[in-house]
């Protein structure tokens, strides 16, 4: 599901109230697209992409609010329905918070630059997972739309640019708030190990 683009209103407002003509059509998960507030810094075109993450644990206000998202999953899981959201670990804006409270959390050229992790994604900057300190600040985040929002689970996006080990990591942290679905945009047979299976 594009918010954006489901209806003229673009809002959580309005998926929520076509969820039940969603669930005639035979529909039992409804996999959300980024639901963050997008960067600003760098961004591309007006709107900029849902892929680039401001912060993990906002939403974009063009949608609505964190309550408009909760009545949405609250709804969906009425009518016997699940969500995941579509998860960003790879990179995130520019404009995170964490390019100044953790830069090292970034990867960073031989000028100490942040850098892209594909040379067109010019909007984004590439994590480092070897730092110990991203992988629990990722995790944390995506626990947190579990516990609090009772989201069912995540799309990993481009999960193969992201170390299976940290999405072990965090399938066992998920784990112990709820049995979670994993999706992997990917296609290595280690995901079926543990982490996305």
């Amino acid at each position: 599901m594009n918010v954006r683009q489901f209806s003229e209103e673009g809002t959580f407002d309005e998926v929520t109230e076509y969820l039940p003509q969603i669930k005639a059509m035979g529909i039992d998960i409804v996999w959300v697209m980024p639901i963050h507030e997008i960067g600003v810094k760098n961004r591309k075109g007006g709107l900029g992409s849902y892929y680039s993450i401001k912060d993990y644990k906002s939403v974009n206000p063009e949608f609505g609010n964190k309550q408009d998202f909760r009545e949405f999953v609250d709804r969906a899981h009425e009518l016997g329905m699940y969500v995941i959201l579509d998860w960003v670990a790879n990179h995130t804006a520019w404009d995170h918070h964490w390019t100044e409270t953790h830069p090292e959390f970034y990867e960073t050229n031989e000028a100490g630059e942040f850098i892209p992790p594909v040379a067109d994604w010019t909007d984004v900057i590439s994590l480092d997972y070897d730092q110990s300190g991203l992988r629990a600040a990722m995790i944390d985040a995506m626990v947190y739309w579990v516990k609090e929002f009772g989201v069912d689970g995540y799309r990993c996006d481009v999960a193969e640019e992201v170390p299976t080990d940290f999405w072990n990591e965090a399938r066992r942290a998920l784990n112990q708030v709820d049995q979670v679905i994993m999706l992997a945009e990917g296609q290595l047979p280690e995901f079926h190990d543990e982490a996305l299976k």
